[in-house]
């Protein structure tokens, strides 16, 4: 038996960040079922729009409700009076005014873990404002310390504020929030903030560690990981490739060194002064020169070297060479379904298995199976 099995949850909402919980909780058995409204689904979707939901919607069933209907607002609850999980990502007070807000669900089932997903949460002066990942990059100080080059900026992909931020820690409360219930707790309702989530994952590195304990205020293009010191950065090899050298401890940086037959640069391995300084001069010379010698050979024949020689450095892949690395493949991360592309799931437990065997309803698909049900 899965895990989950026997668990249901609810999820309304049409952005990958906030399907990603639901997909997780159906990975490990739960039933999860997307209500879906008709009049905001295309249902001839184009393939971009087929490839999105393929990954972030597999083993869930998909229902149509029209929340602004009363029949909907019913039939909602119907649903909800036997669900364990709710899992939304409309402004604050919109499916209170539907009637289906977590005050009104809770009178139906005092058991039911409600969760809000929103950019600035539910509480605050800005939390009705719209926003996107890289707003919530910009207000929670991320997108400053990535700078680099002066004032370019490098904007990353929406992995940090939306996937690693918001998903991550949604499903994580809901599995909380469920093991409460274990506990003897009611059901509870979980206040998402996307600009929380970003703050609170900042707050783990070192940057902001050095604010905490030294008092310095981070910027960009300072610190361990700015990419200006030699032992960690990106380099081209003669073929145009990259190498990504992440040797941050003293003793991988000596044994880099020594591959590269550079030995008068072990000298310049990490120090405790490099988390709260840009590199100086002497160090960008020292970076210059193992730049140099990195691009005297192809990036295939650096990678031979490298082997087993107890370095931190990897190919700087294109997604091609991605779905072809015989390690992820090995992992089980890479996998193909009917002809398309799909990612794994990263999750590995002993006596637990994730399962993968449905793909990504389409729209509407399980309306009548599931409303019957409700009744």
């Amino acid at each position: 038996m899965s895990l989950l099995s026997g668990i249901r949850v609810l999820e309304l909402g049409r952005v990958p960040p906030l399907e990603v919980p639901g997909m997780m909780l159906a990975d490990m058995g739960a039933d999860v079922i997307k209500v879906e409204s008709p009049s905001s689904v295309i249902l001839s979707e184009n393939e971009e729009q087929v490839a999105r939901r393929s990954y972030t919607n597999r083993n869930k069933r998909s229902v149509f409700i029209d929340l602004k209907t009363e029949e909907g607002v019913l039939a909602l609850k119907r649903l909800a009076q036997n669900s364990d999980v709710l899992v939304e990502g409309f402004r604050p007070g919109v499916l209170d005014r539907l009637g289906v807000g977590y005050d009104a669900l809770r009178q139906v089932n005092s058991r039911l873990v409600y969760c809000s997903m929103s950019g600035y949460g539910q509480t605050g002066p800005d939390r009705l404002k719209p926003a996107h990942d890289l707003n919530f990059l910009a207000r929670s100080g991320v997108l400053d310390l990535v700078k680099s080059h002066g004032d370019e900026v490098s904007i990353p992909l929406n992995l940090v504020a939306d996937y690693g931020g918001a998903s991550l820690h949604a499903a994580l409360a809901i599995m909380f929030a469920l093991f409460a219930r274990e506990r003897g707790l009611p059901g509870q309702y979980i206040d998402i903030s996307y600009l929380d989530c970003t703050l609170a994952l900042l707050a783990s590195t070192p940057n902001l560690r050095q604010l905490v304990t030294k008092g310095h205020t981070p910027r960009a293009e300072e610190g361990v990981f700015c990419g200006g010191y030699p032992y960690y950065s990106v380099y081209t090899t003669r073929d145009e490739e990259r190498l990504a050298v992440a040797c941050s401890e003293p003793h991988l940086w000596v044994n880099f060194c020594d591959v590269i037959g550079h030995p008068e640069l072990k000298a310049f391995a990490r120090h405790e002064e490099h988390y709260r300084r840009s590199p100086s001069d002497e160090e960008a010379v020292a970076k210059a020169k193992v730049s140099q010698r990195l691009r005297e050979r192809d990036a295939r024949d650096w990678l031979e070297v490298f082997d087993g020689a107890n370095v931190c450095v990897s190919h700087v892949q294109t997604i091609d060479q991605v779905l072809a690395d015989p390690h992820l493949s090995s992992r089980g991360m890479i996998n193909d379904h009917g002809g398309r592309v799909q990612f794994g799931s990263p999750f590995r437990l002993s006596l637990l298995s994730p399962c993968d065997d449905r793909p990504a309803p389409i729209p509407g698909e399980h309306t009548a199976e599931v409303l019957h049900s409700a009744r």
